[in-house]
């Protein structure tokens, strides 16, 4: 697959229209640097322009160029991982996309509009990781929207942004992406308000397996996704809060992630690996608690007993030797 450099590239020399364009519209061609912002087509003319003002301001009147997502965008992009969309569905969500530095990871903001958080379901944490399942790497990704909504409509905008100028991504790796997005936000809404459960907790496990499922190749058994989600989860400390229900859409989820083709990319684990660190950083009072003597997994409190085993031998042995 393409790096997001080579599909921002190809996307943004073609010709795109912005949602209330005459039949005349004229091609727009522009630099590597550009960004593209995705709007619903549901959106008013007020609304429209307020969604353009929340994603560029960041920009400083830089320039930016603008597509539109329509519910035939829904159908094809988010109906075959399940969802029931029609192309006469509204759509609100609304995206940015920005191209980094190679290496600079994923990066995403929900921006409030109006000041009003509108994405009722999907967080940020889960969009990152929807996006580097669909093969997205190193870009800032900005989602906002003028009424309340799940947010699903922002994603798939960004997957029609790498696919209007032909350079698609894989749609199995876009089926495994909101599959993720489903099964992490139905995930986080169970165990809302439980002592000892964060989503960020949740997706850095998810990130984490990534990462190590990738070191382990394509060729990665079901048996060893088994392991490594077990493992994370200890790890991230949600034993006491992830049922076995869950634990298995997990797994499964993680299943049809190798199955899909996303261990393919050389990508994959670095950016998996940045996108835990981003993760861990955002939320330093919830990770700062695991490396405390009260919260150390069980088998860290056996290694640190074995080594005290030892210093008190050695230091036993030191003291009868004088």
């Amino acid at each position: 697959m393409k790096k997001v450099l080579t599909a921002l590239s190809a996307l943004i020399v073609s010709g795109i229209f912005s949602i209330f364009a005459l039949p005349n519209t004229e091609t727009v061609k522009a630099d590597d640097n550009t960004p593209v912002v995705t709007l619903g087509t549901s959106l008013t003319s007020s609304q429209r322009q307020g969604t353009i003002n929340t994603l560029t301001e960041s920009l400083n009147s830089s320039n930016y160029q603008t597509i539109t997502i329509t519910g035939s965008d829904l159908v094809k992009y988010l109906n075959p991982s399940g969802a029931d969309f029609t192309n006469e569905s509204g759509v609100w969500s609304s995206a940015m996309i920005q191209k980094t530095s190679s290496g600079s990871g994923i990066n995403v903001h929900i921006l409030p509009y109006n000041g009003r958080n509108n994405i009722t379901t999907i967080t940020a944490n889960q969009y990152k990781n929807a996006a580097l399942t669909a093969g997205i790497s190193d870009a800032d990704i900005y989602v906002t929207s003028a009424t309340p909504i799940d947010g699903s409509g922002a994603l798939a905008g960004v997957y029609a942004t790498y696919a209007k100028n032909g350079d698609k991504l894989n749609q199995n790796q876009i089926n495994a992406a909101q599959n993720e997005m489903n099964t992490l936000s139905k995930i986080t809404q169970q165990n809302k308000d439980k002592d000892g459960y964060s989503d960020a907790q949740l997706n850095n496990a998810i990130a984490g397996a990534k990462s190590q499922m990738a070191k382990q190749g394509q060729n990665i058994s079901n048996s060893q996704i088994r392991d490594i989600v077990n493992n994370q989860i200890n790890i991230n400390h949600l034993g006491d809060t992830i049922n076995n229900n869950q634990k298995e859409q997990i797994v499964n989820l993680l299943i049809q992630i190798k199955d899909s083709g996303a261990l393919k990319d050389k990508n994959f684990q670095q950016q998996a690996s940045q996108l835990a660190d981003q993760i861990q950083a955002g939320a330093k009072n919830i990770f700062s608690k695991f490396n405390t003597p009260e919260t150390r997994n069980w088998f860290q409190k056996i290694v640190d007993s074995v080594v005290n085993w030892f210093k008190s031998l050695f230091s036993g042995a030191i003291v009868l030797n004088n």
